[in-house]
């Protein structure tokens, strides 16, 4: 199984974006995501404060800021293999 990370924080149009994006990503993917709160650890907070949303797929960034379904995408796919 896939695991993805959503790094984000509450009140963020961004995000809630993002969020809805990798939704539409699961009617072609399988895959379980987390959405994680930025702002309830002090490393994540100083980490990506000013990315946010980031995608993270295992442990690799696949893309940040403005997401992209294709870049996303793209990394479901390299994940699959």
């Amino acid at each position: 199984m896939i695991n993805m990370t959503i790094y984000s924080k509450e009140n963020c149009p961004l995000c809630d974006k993002g969020v809805r994006i990798v939704e539409e990503l699961k009617k072609d993917f399988l895959f379980e995501y987390d959405v994680i709160d930025i702002y309830k650890d002090d490393d994540l907070l100083e980490k990506y404060q000013v990315m946010i949303p980031v995608v993270v797929i295992g442990d690799v960034e696949i893309d940040f800021g403005q997401l992209s379904k294709e870049k996303i995408r793209k990394g479901l796919q390299e994940a699959i293999g």
